[in-house]
């Protein structure tokens, strides 16, 4: 087992930089991952993506939650297969262009914003940040959906089977966000 202070001495011998970039790939790992898993869940499966992009923004702050974002989607562009459905539902600028895009859009956008936001503050801070990203990632994401879907199937398709799904999973990221917090400082120089 390796001690504590030993962790701390090999993180200060590894060069920011390479540090920033490590959490990096790591975490495009971890939100591809998110993205993939499937959980049984009413009124239909839902996908970890809303809670690694929430924990990432909370966990790391803005900019290394957005490094992660954008090389996640630098990776889905150049047509590797990260994205939920991918590659049945089509892969790179194809599937980023398709229905789906602007909750892309959104959880880019929301990155900066809940991470801070949520800087500092404790979890009704953490959950007020949280929503507002969330609110940000369906305004994009219904938006360009609604160049797809008739006006009258928007909400019905693209809000009200995943809002719950996705309120459970900022509650997750909520109560064990001092343990992220404390988690991602192990592998992180300062949060960001």
């Amino acid at each position: 087992m390796t001690s504590p202070s030993l962790m701390l001495g090999a993180r200060q011998r590894l060069p920011a930089a390479l540090r920033f970039g490590l959490v990096t790939v790591a975490g495009v790992a971890l939100m591809t991952l998110s993205a993939k898993v499937q959980i049984p869940f009413w009124p239909v499966p839902m996908t970890l993506h809303t809670l690694a992009v929430m924990a990432f923004a909370v966990a790391f702050g803005p900019r290394q939650a957005t490094a992660i974002f954008v090389a996640y989607l630098a990776a889905g562009a150049s047509g590797l297969p990260v994205f939920s459905g991918s590659p049945a539902r089509g892969v790179g600028l194809t599937y980023m262009a398709g229905p789906t895009g602007g909750y892309l859009l959104g959880y880019l956008l929301a990155t900066p914003l809940v991470g801070v936001l949520a800087a500092g503050r404790a979890t009704l801070g953490r959950i007020g940040a949280m929503l507002a990203g969330l609110a940000l990632v369906y305004g994009c994401g219904l938006a360009w959906l609604a160049l797809s879907v008739p006006a009258g199937r928007l909400l019905a398709l693209g809000l009200s089977p995943f809002i719950l799904g996705d309120l459970v999973k900022i509650g997750i990221v909520a109560a064990a966000a001092p343990l992220v917090i404390r988690l991602a400082g192990r592998f992180a120089q300062v949060r960001s």
